[in-house]
């Protein structure tokens, strides 16, 4: 069941490993931090205990802070 990643320079098509695989999975798996992470799946903000389905488009955006 695959699902499209977007992050950064990142577009690809990766599978799904598990039926409940989440945001946060995804984020753990890519050694990303989601209080450094805005996560989007389809178009649409998402927190990160969101389920990922087939089909869907999940992008991932770094938060830059400064001042």
């Amino acid at each position: 069941m695959p699902f499209i990643l977007k992050y950064k320079q990142l577009n690809e098509v990766r599978e799904i490993p598990d039926e409940n695989y989440t945001i946060k999975d995804l984020l753990d798996d890519m050694e990303l931090s989601a209080q450094t992470i805005v996560s989007k799946q389809n178009g649409e903000l998402v927190i990160e205990d969101t389920v990922i389905e087939e089909g869907d488009e999940i992008q991932l955006v770094q938060i830059i802070y400064g001042g």
